[in-house]
């Protein structure tokens, strides 16, 4: 996508999970030396609205804003452009709407604004994916790999997908697609109420162009100690 520059090894983002605007800035103040990409969530932005986002460009960093859009064509891609305009770099659509709703959030969101489309979230497994689909005999993998390529086909920048799925949707879709790895943990870290987690090395390892790291850093005793161990992973993966 033209605008937006492929990343040459995992980009870490930090998850601003918090219910204020002030407590989000702080955290920026304290790492953004170390790490200049935030996500903004549905928490957030419900508290702060599109503020928080000029207040993060303000201050010199990238926004994803992980608001997972799913509604009619027009409405996510009237929503895309606003995101878009507000200064967004990425933005993340749930591949589920379909790939008219996908493409009219591409068109909407433009050059500058990559769209990622969720395949399944990494709080699903197996027994509670099928659940809510109302199907007994739902992979996770098969069905992460199935909407990348809806994904894909609609023009995407990339998708969403944990660590577990990622080396297949590399494997059936080489550089295609710019892979997002949320649910990141650092060694010995708690899961919470993730069920298919990474740490950093293995999900840049796995083909992640970029990955979200939430309570691993901001839930830190010390966070800028915790994102230098991060940065540590993302420089020497193999290790």
């Amino acid at each position: 996508m033209a605008g937006v520059t492929a990343p040459t090894t995992a980009t870490p983002i930090v998850a601003l999970d918090f219910d204020g605007v002030e407590t989000a800035l702080r955290m920026v103040q304290e790492i953004k030396d170390l790490c200049g990409f935030f996500k903004v969530g549905s928490e957030l932005f419900t508290a702060a609205g599109p503020s928080v986002v000029a207040a993060l460009r303000a201050a010199g960093c990238e926004v994803f804003l992980d608001l997972k859009f799913h509604d009619i064509p027009n409405t996510v891609a009237r929503a895309a452009a606003q995101a878009a305009a507000a200064g967004a770099r990425l933005l993340t659509v749930h591949a589920t709407g379909g790939a008219p709703m996908i493409a009219a959030a591409v068109q909407a969101a433009g050059g500058g604004c990559g769209v990622l489309a969720v395949t399944v979230l990494t709080s699903l497994d197996r027994e509670t994916l099928g659940d809510a689909w109302g199907r007994s005999d739902v992979d996770v993998e098969t069905e992460v790999v199935r909407l990348a390529g809806l994904a894909r086909r609609a023009g995407a920048l990339g998708v969403v997908c944990s660590g577990r799925e990622a080396p297949a949707v590399r494997a059936a879709h080489g550089d295609a697609l710019r892979l997002l790895i949320p649910g990141i943990r650092l060694a010995g870290g708690s899961a919470h109420d993730q069920a298919r987690v990474a740490t950093p090395g293995a999900a840049a390892r796995a083909g992640a162009s970029y990955l979200v790291l939430g309570r691993a850093v901001t839930g830190a005793t010390d966070p800028r100690a915790a994102m230098r161990q991060v940065l540590a992973e993302l420089a020497d993966p193999g290790r």
